[in-house]
């Protein structure tokens, strides 16, 4: 299994994220995921760039491949555009771009008053969604007029020698099953055996994606804290973080999310072992590749600790 690192544009500038992406190579990471967001999912997370503009620097920073993790081609911006967007990705990173992609949340995607649509409904536009993207990485001219998306004679003047792939995010079972049958590959945010599973025996082929999130540091209280305070919405269950509009509203279910709640699934502290075990927990669900997010700052000894210990017993 392959260790990346996990760019969080919901708790960093662009700078930061670049400097992380440096820094992630010298310790030694495979690839770099980058998330796509309009807005924190709290306040207390801070940040939310564009990530077209950071994936450019990127492009010149790092020789590492990039994967978006994930964008959402249905809403806030037209497939058309994302698939400019994307190939000139590709061409920028020679290559070494895949675009990951998901049917997205309200947070990101509400922004222009739109209806947020049923779940049933968001998975039809992802779909038709990918396909306008693929006729357009090949260079022809596009005209598409379907159910939700209208394409008049677009064409893409820059586009990539070989398409990028695309990687489908999904966590339920219709989301998975489309993965399966659309996608180039998966992706998800557990060690999922069951869900890697049934991508596979759906069809999947390809890569299968995961992020992890981490706190590492000296202080293993202080590090729960941390994560506590920046990253409550990994403990908010179901469909809420699909459906809850603005970061005020995250906040207000962060409420009842409790510390322990959080470090259940973000490894908190100095004990690298415990670090080394939630990797081999993706290894062992099937996930070929995964990227872990650091929370909080401490990136240098992050990447040291990282890059000393855990990479090589790995």
């Amino acid at each position: 299994m392959k260790v990346g690192y996990f760019l969080s544009c919901e708790e960093f500038g662009p700078r930061e994220l670049v400097a992380q992406a440096r820094g992630a190579q010298a310790a030694g990471f495979s690839g770099l995921w980058i998330s796509d967001h309009y807005h924190p999912w709290t306040g207390a997370q801070g940040n939310s760039p564009f990530v077209w503009g950071v994936i450019g620097a990127l492009s010149e920073a790092t020789s590492l491949p990039v994967t978006t993790a994930v964008t959402c081609p249905t809403r806030r911006i037209h497939p058309a555009v994302v698939a400019q967007a994307a190939a000139t990705a590709a061409v920028q990173l020679e290559g070494r771009f895949a675009l990951g992609v998901g049917t997205g949340e309200a947070l990101n995607e509400h922004i222009f008053g739109d209806r947020w649509p049923s779940a049933a409904v968001r998975l039809e536009m992802l779909e038709e969604a990918i396909g306008v993207i693929r006729r357009l990485w090949t260079g022809k001219q596009v005209s598409h007029r379907g159910p939700h998306y209208t394409v008049e004679n677009a064409r893409l003047y820059t586009a990539p020698e070989a398409p990028p792939p695309v990687y489908v995010s999904g966590f339920g079972a219709k989301s998975i099953d489309l993965a399966a049958r659309i996608g180039d590959g998966y992706c998800l945010v557990t060690p999922d055996p069951g869900a890697v599973r049934r991508f596979r025996e759906a069809g999947g082929t390809g890569v299968v994606q995961a992020g992890a999130k981490v706190c590492f540091g000296r202080d293993e209280a202080a590090c729960r804290a941390t994560a506590r305070k920046l990253w409550p919405n990994e403990a908010i269950p179901g469909e809420l973080p699909m459906i809850l509009p603005t970061p005020a509203h995250f906040e207000q279910a962060a409420e009842l999310v409790t510390e322990e709640m959080v470090a259940d699934s973000v490894v908190c502290g100095p004990d690298l072992d415990r670090h080394l075990a939630l990797l081999h927990e993706y290894a062992d669900a099937g996930v070929d590749e995964v990227f872990v997010q650091q929370v909080g700052g401490e990136h240098e000894a992050f990447f040291a600790a990282y890059r000393d210990e855990v990479l090589p017993r790995l």
